[in-house]
């Protein structure tokens, strides 16, 4: 029998956005102090010669992975939708000196979080998965992704 155990990394970040089209306020730019936790399974290395030795992932390499990926990229930017007239916008912030990400979706919590699914999954080591993810946009609203609700 294996041991599946569940290892859970809290991050936090800064990044501003506007959802173009949207029938609120969230049309205009603003910004939320995220915090993303991020869950892998597997099981403990057995090997007692491992220096890794009864760990699923040694926390700071799963730090390293989740800091590249996603928090050194969008701590302290602004996120706009491509696809959008907020093109223009993006243009003349990035004249500025300003730090913009153009992503091919709407910057949601939703689409945020697959976003951040798929680009943690490709860097894992392969005998650990991804189970999930919860993006706190404020004290009361986050997204989550599941592995087994994406099988």
């Amino acid at each position: 029998m294996s041991n599946h155990i569940r290892i859970t990394k809290q991050f936090s970040f800064e990044t501003g956005h506007a959802l173009y089209g949207y029938d609120g306020k969230c049309k205009n730019v603003h910004g939320h102090s995220y915090k993303l936790s991020v869950t892998v399974i597997g099981t403990p290395i057995s090997d007692p010669n491992n220096v890794k030795f009864g760990m699923v992932i040694d926390f700071g390499d799963l730090k390293k992975i989740v800091k590249e990926e996603i928090v050194d990229v969008f701590d302290h930017a602004t996120v706009f939708n491509q696809n959008t007239p907020h093109v223009e916008l993006a243009k003349e912030l990035k004249d500025r000196g300003h730090n913009v990400l153009l992503v091919d979706y709407q910057p949601t919590s939703e689409m945020m979080v697959i976003d951040f699914a798929k680009k943690i999954k490709k860097r894992l080591p392969n005998h650990i998965n991804l189970h999930s993810l919860k993006l706190q946009e404020t004290d009361t609203s986050y997204a989550e992704w599941f592995a087994y609700d994406n099988i």
